[in-house]
Parts: C-alpha cells; sequence; structure tokens
C-alpha cells in the first residue's frame, strides 16, 4: 500500500488550535459545556483539545470517555472477542451542550453507537460532533460533523489512520491507498 501524509505534525496543532477557538464561538466559556472522546482513538483528540481549551480560557474543562463496544451494530456479528475500553464520565450530562469526539468519521456507525451510549448516562440538552478528519462520500448514515479539522474525500478501499506521538511515537494523518498492481 502507498501512503500519503494528509496532515503533519505542524498542521495536526494548527488544525486542534483552529477547533479550539471554534469551539469557544459556539460554547463560550464551557461553564455549561462538556466534551466527550469515543474510545479509543477519540480521546486522543480531546487531551489535545483540552489542553488547548483550558490554556486559552484559564481554568478547567469537562471532558471524559465513553466506550460504545456493547452499542455497536455489529458487536454480534464478530467472531473475534470485542475488548471494552473504559467510560470515564465523573459528571452529569444532563442538561448540558455535549460535544462528542471522534478522529475520523467515515460511515457514522461509530457515532451513532456514540449517541446510544451517551444517552445511557442522560439527556443532554444539545450534543454536536467534533472530527479531526471527515471522510466524505463514505457514509452509511446520515450523520455530519459540526467542526472538523480537515475534510477528505476517499474511496471505500482506501484507509485513513491518525498517529499520534504517545502511541505511535508521531503526529500524523495518513492516507493509505492501493498501489497500482495490489
Amino acid at each position: 500500500m502507498e501512503k500519503q501524509v494528509i496532515l503533519n505534525a505542524k498542521q495536526i496543532e494548527l488544525t486542534i488550535k483552529r477547533l479550539c477557538h471554534e469551539l469557544i464561538e459556539s460554547h463560550d466559556d464551557f461553564k455549561n459545556s462538556v466534551i466527550i472522546g469515543l474510545q479509543p482513538r477519540g480521546i486522543q483528540v480531546v487531551g489535545r483539545l483540552k489542553l488547548e481549551l483550558e490554556s486559552i480560557l484559564g481554568h478547567s474543562i469537562q471532558c471524559g470517555n465513553l466506550d460504545i463496544t456493547f452499542f455497536r451494530d455489529d458487536f454480534r456479528r464478530t467472531e473475534k472477542q470485542l475488548l471494552p475500553s473504559v467510560t470515564n464520565l465523573d459528571f452529569s450530562i444532563e442538561n448540558k451542550k455535549v460535544v462528542l469526539v471522534d478522529d475520523v468519521l467515515y460511515t457514522g456507525r461509530t457515532i451513532r453507537a456514540g449517541l446510544d451510549a451517551l444517552l445511557t448516562f442522560g439527556r443532554p440538552s444539545k450534543v454536536e460532533l467534533l472530527v479531526l478528519i471527515d471522510r466524505r462520500f463514505s457514509r452509511d448514515l446520515p450523520i455530519q460533523a459540526d467542526y472538523y479539522g480537515k475534510t477528505v474525500d476517499t474511496l471505500k478501499m482506501e484507509r485513513v489512520s491518525v498517529d499520534w506521538s504517545e502511541i505511535e511515537g508521531i503526529d500524523q494523518v495518513l492516507l493509505y491507498t492501493k498501489a497500482g498492481n495490489e
């Protein structure tokens, strides 16, 4: 497979800063808003957003992690045993504005599962979606992001991967495509 860098470390940093300013435009001081990352990769985006928002605003932001394993529509369709991650929501989402966060929006199925999982914790006043990468033209469900870092037009056989320095040792977003003779 051939790979192409869509965003490098500096571009990711600038994208996170831009997304934070967009969030502040809509959520002001975040007193009535929370940010929730979808496990496993959305929590990396939330970590970066939290650091930048707290730096800009000068106070802490409520953030959490949400595991969607048992809410997935393919939960019982796979032979591979799914291992759940940890949900960490030590605050109420009742009547709060929730920003649901993931790294890549592809078919929309992960986000649908995230919405189902989220509603088991209460009824937010509003839910918005933030993704680092929006893979347009690939939706199975009518879901779209309110905030996105970059839009990428991809084919079904292509793959987008977000690498984080904390996990892979480098911040980058890669597009993998099949080489001509594969």
